[in-house]
């Protein structure tokens, strides 16, 4: 299977682990960065023209926010132990956190406007839920869901699939902007595997075949999905977590199903579950 376009690779162990950025990915919304820092090292950020969810993959953090001290925030020491901290930061603001354990850092972005304030989120904030049926359940948990009114553009949720289950399926996709039918959102996907040794397959793809590949998945992998339906599948004894950062021209998820397997929503529940 070829290294797809669409995969980025970690490049490094500690510092700044992966990186997607508009320009990088060709595209205008969506920006995603993953830090890993021992205890003890420091990142900090101003946002600009930028808005900015900083989420807790693992680890605790020391956090300020414009120069004010938000306390250590974090809990779970892995992405599957647990609901997560988040933080989100408007434009014009400034973080700056230091790890008081080893930790890991996601910077998810996307273009801002003021009037929106800066906040803590922490776990709890939004519970967890459970969609799908069978091989096609999974856990979600959001953490800047569109229905919540706290940012310009920002979309932002975690998913646990469970090993030999599959999630974004039935397969959907979100690349017009075409409300109330449809919305344009630029994603990324964050993967993780419990045991990390394991691995996945995501398959992006249109309806014309313009793009259509089927993306390697291992610990550490972002895929970034700039339109089409793009479904993940796990392997037996691997569970999968995943990260999503959405964002674009309007802050909602409408979404289009693939009509070859809309008849699937009959047993799996309705098409809201296709996260």
């Amino acid at each position: 299977m070829p290294n797809s376009h669409l995969r980025v690779r970690p490049k490094a162990d500690l510092g700044l682990v992966s990186e997607v950025t508009p320009e990088s990915a060709g595209w205008t919304y969506v920006g995603f960065a993953l830090h890993r820092l021992s205890a003890g090292k420091s990142l900090a950020a101003e946002t600009g023209k930028r808005e900015v969810c900083l989420v807790l993959i693992s680890g605790k953090v020391r956090l300020a926010i414009d120069g004010k001290d938000q306390g250590e925030i974090g809990e779970r020491m892995n992405p599957f132990d647990g609901a997560p901290w988040a933080a989100y930061i408007p434009v014009g603001g400034r973080y700056e956190l230091t790890a008081t354990t080893d930790a890991e850092v996601a910077v998810c972005s996307a273009p801002g406007t003021a009037g929106f304030p800066a906040k803590l989120i922490p776990p709890g904030t939004h519970q967890q839920i459970t969609r799908g049926k069978g091989s096609n359940t999974r856990l979600v948990t959001n953490i800047m869901p569109e229905n919540d009114g706290s940012a310009q553009s920002l979309l932002v949720v975690e998913v646990i699939t469970p090993g030999g289950n599959t999630s974004s399926y039935p397969p959907h996709k979100h690349d017009q902007d075409d409300i109330p039918a449809e919305s344009h959102l630029e994603e990324t996907y964050y993967h993780r595997f419990n045991p990390p040794q394991g691995y996945g397959f995501q398959r992006v793809y249109t309806d014309d075949r313009s793009l259509d590949e089927v993306v390697l998945l291992e610990d550490g992998d972002v895929v970034m999905v700039p339109k089409g339906y793009h479904p993940v599948a796990t392997i037996h004894g691997y569970d999968n977590y995943y990260l999503n950062v959405m964002a674009g021209p309007k802050r909602i998820w409408k979404f289009h199903n693939e009509p070859a397997h809309e008849w699937l929503f009959t047993g799996l529940g309705t098409p809201a579950a296709s996260r």
